[in-house]
């Protein structure tokens, strides 16, 4: 299956003859899906399949609901008024309640994850750099793009290897919301 963009935002298909003079943008595009031990279909890459400088831009979004976020700090304890009281935010200068930010980064990594490490991570090693540059509420639809920003084989673990991808994050104009580096320990291909 390959897509291609239209004047809309949203994706079409096209034909695999005409898939060749598309320049690859979702991951269908560029390589055959990874397997299991199985032989069963898995999204995700593994380590070799990665290189350094790929881009991707996921085609999944999400639109937060104002009940995501409240059920997100209420499952995480997190009680601030900034969050979940609607008179208290009305009066920052946000005007409203904020997402928490840990259910955006949370959905940032979500929705890179089909494109890129589903099926084949073994963990998240280190999240680092993790900036919010805007706020994002209720409403906001959020899409991300990755770029692998390094490659490094494991020291200790012959059968894996780490990747550094750089998730960065945008609302509906199109502001960066959220970027994150993440080292994930990743699967080789089997053998």
């Amino acid at each position: 299956m390959c897509f291609a963009t239209r004047q809309s935002p949203r994706p079409t298909r096209i034909s695999r003859s005409n898939a060749s003079n598309t320049p690859p943008r979702f991951r269908s595009d560029r390589l055959p899906r990874s397997q299991d031990r199985t032989g069963s279909s898995m999204a995700g890459l593994y380590f070799d399949q990665f290189t350094v400088g790929q881009r991707f831009v996921h085609e999944l979004r999400r639109t937060i609901l104002e009940s995501d976020n409240m059920l997100f700090s209420n499952m995480t304890m997190n009680p601030a008024a900034i969050h979940i009281d609607h008179d208290y935010a009305s009066r920052t200068e946000f005007g409203r309640p904020l997402v928490n930010s840990l259910l955006t980064l949370g959905l940032v990594i979500g929705l890179s994850v089909q494109d890129t490490t589903f099926g084949t991570t073994i963990a998240n090693v280190k999240l680092e750099e993790t900036t919010f540059p805007k706020p994002v509420f209720a409403g906001d639809t959020i899409r991300v793009e990755t770029e692998v920003m390094a490659l490094r084989d494991s020291k200790s673990r012959p059968t894996q290897g780490l990747v550094t991808l750089l998730h960065v994050a945008y609302n509906q104009r199109d502001e960066i919301v959220c970027t994150c580096q993440r080292l994930a320990l990743m699967m080789k291909t089997p053998a």
